[in-house]
């Protein structure tokens, strides 16, 4: 009996969550890209590319780029066995996620940086709250033009009535994209995009208080970035897990999945 127990404790399985088109699918290749259980991740442009995601299995997913059913990936990592959910964003095939998310520990919650929470978007967490799963919040497509980010964090508190708490910070969006900040470690990862389907082999890493930091960002983007780290230290809701078991809290993750981009230490 004791066997047992210790192979549920290892298994940890999350679905992931979102309005159709914001990333979700991308961020489970991606998973599974770090994770070692593939080694290129597939694309999600619909019927222009020959290379489509892991996930999407049937036929009518590699022609419209888009999933329909719920997808179970497995593989193992840091001493865990991990099981993705991968659920439809759209409406008109929603009624397998809310099938699905009965058996999830936990949501990975994608919002295209661009257009904030979505219909959908509030649909699917309704759902989660409603059976006290908690909720991880990923702000994809930084490498885009992107939200204010504190007007980001607003939206999620104000339409969701859930309190935010930063775990990493961005710096610029699109074409001005420089990285983001690691707020535990109080680091700058700076972005470098990568190649198609492949891992980020040279993300480098600046902390704060390194002098270098600065001709590195350029001035604007510097002072910028240590005026926006004093008022999340002081203003934002302090990690709290606990709050996040809850579901009261839940921690935001700024980054770009299809560029590979999420540097963070945070455990």
């Amino acid at each position: 009996m004791s066997d047992i127990r210790k192979e549920i404790e290892k298994r940890r399985t999350f679905a992931i969550i979102s309005h159709p088109d914001a990333g979700k699918t991308t961020l489970t290749e991606k998973f599974l890209l770090y994770g070692g259980a593939i080694n290129l991740a597939g694309s999600v442009k619909g019927r222009k590319t020959a290379k489509h995601a892991v996930s999407d299995w049937m036929e009518i997913e590699k022609e419209r780029g888009i999933s329909v059913t719920s997808s179970v990936l497995q593989f193992n990592y840091g001493g865990y066995c991990i099981n993705i959910l991968d659920t439809p964003g759209h409406e008109d095939f929603s009624e397998d996620t809310y099938r699905t998310l009965m058996a999830a520990d936990s949501a990975v919650m994608v919002i295209d940086a661009s257009k904030g929470v979505e219909k959908q978007t509030i649909k699917l967490f309704k759902v989660c709250v409603m059976r006290h799963i908690p909720i991880f919040t990923f702000i994809n497509k930084m490498d885009r033009e992107a939200n204010d980010p504190f007007e980001l964090l607003d939206e999620i508190e104000n339409v969701l009535g859930i309190s935010t708490c930063p775990i990493n910070w961005p710096i610029g969006c699109g074409r001005a994209f420089k990285g983001v900040y690691d707020r535990r470690d109080r680091e700058v990862s700076i972005f470098k995009a990568a190649m198609n389907g492949q891992k980020e082999i040279d993300t480098r890493k600046i902390a704060v208080t390194d002098g270098s930091l600065e001709s590195e960002l350029g001035q604007d983007f510097y002072n910028r970035l240590l005026d926006e780290i004093e008022l999340l230290d002081g203003a934002s809701a302090e990690f709290d897990l606990q709050a996040v078991r809850g579901g009261s809290l839940t921690p935001v993750f700024f980054a770009s999945a299809l560029k590979h981009f999420c540097s963070i230490s945070w455990k």
